[in-house]
């Protein structure tokens, strides 16, 4: 069921325009989902259990600078106590004009706890990578989407009574609010609707962002 998932569907439709052969450092690599789309791919985590080539922090990376020509940050920047940190060692070893490529979340139930610690906006990432060269940061879901995400972690973390039944029933609203989505006209970034917005209620974000 978790295969299923459509934050993974998103996320692997990003990563598919940003494949490449190039030396790249896939930063909490978790199960390895990925290694398809970067073959010269060098895999770290914190987690033994998660076979990584090499187990070592993001805020202490045991690479020389400027050595990778892509990083991959995937749904790992909510995990970490001090992001400010990780992305200046994350700097230090991407090659100059190198791609960093990341996914965080914002709309979104805790999940890994109690290693979750932050949730972001798109002017939050802004402010955390204002001395690099952002090229995109995308919603990963248009806002009544997001609900539809929301929905699903609560099939996949949470027993109900008469669980089965339940979990249909939201399996019902999942679809709903997926087919919803294409009636939004207009969205706004305040309650006053003056300021135009876009996904209001984003799930999270797919960032790139190049070394300057």
């Amino acid at each position: 069921m978790k295969s299923k998932k459509i934050t993974r569907k998103r996320l692997n439709i990003f990563l598919k325009q940003h494949t490449s052969s190039k030396k790249t450092l896939d930063i909490g690599c978790g199960n390895k989902y990925y290694d398809n789309l970067f073959p010269n791919k060098i895999n770290i985590d914190i987690d033994k259990n998660k076979k990584p080539d090499i187990i070592a922090s993001v805020y202490n990376l045991p690479f020389q600078d400027n050595e990778f020509d892509n990083i991959l940050c995937l749904e790992v920047l909510e995990h970490l106590f001090e992001p400010a940190k990780a992305i200046s060692e994350i700097n230090r070893v991407l090659k100059p004009g190198g791609k960093l490529i990341l996914s965080t979340r914002f709309i979104f139930p805790l999940h890994d706890a109690p290693e979750d610690y932050f949730r972001y906006t798109k002017y939050g990432l802004q402010k955390l990578f204002k001395n690099w060269q952002i090229k995109e940061i995308k919603s990963e879901t248009h806002s009544l989407e997001a609900i539809a995400v929301l929905l699903q972690r609560l099939i996949f973390q949470v027993k109900y009574k008469n669980n089965k039944i339940l979990k249909l029933f939201l399996l019902f609203l999942i679809k709903i609010f997926l087919f919803l989505n294409k009636f939004i006209k207009q969205e706004f970034g305040n309650i006053e609707q003056t300021k135009n917005e876009k996904d209001i209620l984003a799930s999270g974000y797919h960032l790139i962002a190049c070394k300057k």
